[in-house]
């Protein structure tokens, strides 16, 4: 049996410019975070013929063109994995639709599983950008870059993504201290709500190809915070971070009517009262995790949990995408 594993993801500073609508004309910039939370794919030969698939639903088919789960039928088919006598299974630690990159994570699991099936090795740049071909190219879906590239390499990393669509990935390089400084201080708290991306996304998609200057503009902002954001990590100025975050966030409302609600705005303002010094909605917005940056965690605990939000710990993964039985 094979079982791989790809790291879940938080988006630290820029999100929003690793789209191709936007890089191919500007390049974007930003910073991501791979979490100690991860999507687990199996793989192994049984002994009935035909593909059998344990998700969230269960497929058992013939043919590859047969099989409704998009990712997987698209990368069965990139690889050129025949259905015969296979099982796979996907498992994670935290559900899709949270804002943590799952269809990155799961994408990267899947194609890691494959190619080790296949006896062939993949390099983490290369199966970051198969990834991307996947979900950006085959499938059309209205995303970035960003979630693919964590998953595969992990760890706190800053991402170019040129106008030629190359990515270059730098990890940063951060201090004993400031690494106990963010698992300390880092929070985050399910708004107990899930959501698709892709309707947030496509709305900021279609507006960067029509060349709307908000829309425009607004990115251009978010990069510049992604910048000041990598400064301040590698100065240990977690303070300034939280700051950013705060400046993030409410450029990021700007993208979408859809980006927040009344709910989300009132926990957010409990939070900023009781010991955040800044935070932001993780993903594209609309629901999933709420992350803070506090100086007094204890205490935004407590509030938070009376408020009836479920904590999620998030420890930073530095493996990315790997194998973990074969």
């Amino acid at each position: 049996m094979i079982i791989t594993r790809s790291p879940l993801r938080i988006s630290i500073g820029g999100g929003g410019t690793d789209l191709p609508s936007y890089y191919e004309e500007h390049g974007g910039f930003l910073i991501a975070m791979a979490i100690a939370k991860h999507v687990y794919i199996s793989l192994h030969n049984r002994f009935d013929p035909g593909t059998m698939l344990r998700y969230s639903a269960i497929e058992n088919v013939d043919s590859v063109n047969d099989i409704r789960h998009p990712i997987i039928r698209e990368s069965l088919l990139v690889t050129g994995t025949k259905s015969n006598n296979l099982e796979i299974t996907s498992m994670a630690d935290v559900p899709a639709g949270t804002g943590l990159g799952s269809s990155g994570s799961f994408t990267t699991a899947l194609l890691k599983a494959l190619h080790i099936y296949h006896k062939r090795h993949i390099d983490t740049a290369t199966l970051a950008e198969l990834a991307c071909h996947v979900e950006l190219d085959r499938l059309q879906e209205p995303i970035g870059k960003q979630d693919q590239y964590i998953a595969a390499f992990g760890g706190l990393t800053a991402f170019t993504f040129e106008q030629d669509g190359s990515v270059n990935a730098e990890a940063l390089e951060i201090s004993d201290a400031t690494h106990e400084d963010l698992e300390d201080n880092l929070l985050m708290f399910f708004t107990g709500k899930l959501r698709s991306a892709s309707a947030i996304l496509k709305e900021q998609d279609d507006k960067s190809k029509a060349a709307d200057t908000t829309m425009t503009d607004n990115l251009h902002r978010v990069k510049e915070l992604g910048y000041r954001t990598r400064e301040a990590f590698l100065r240990g100025d977690l303070r300034q971070w939280g700051e950013i975050m705060l400046e993030h966030w409410e450029a990021k409302k700007k993208r979408s009517s859809s980006m927040s609600n009344p709910q989300i705005d009132e926990y957010y303002e409990l939070a900023m009262k009781n010991g955040a010094i800044g935070g932001k909605l993780v993903g594209a917005g609309g629901g999933g995790f709420l992350l803070f940056y506090a100086e007094n965690p204890r205490k935004l605990r407590e509030v938070m949990r009376k408020a009836g939000l479920r904590e999620l710990y998030a420890h930073l993964d530095v493996e990315g995408t790997k194998v973990v039985s074969r």
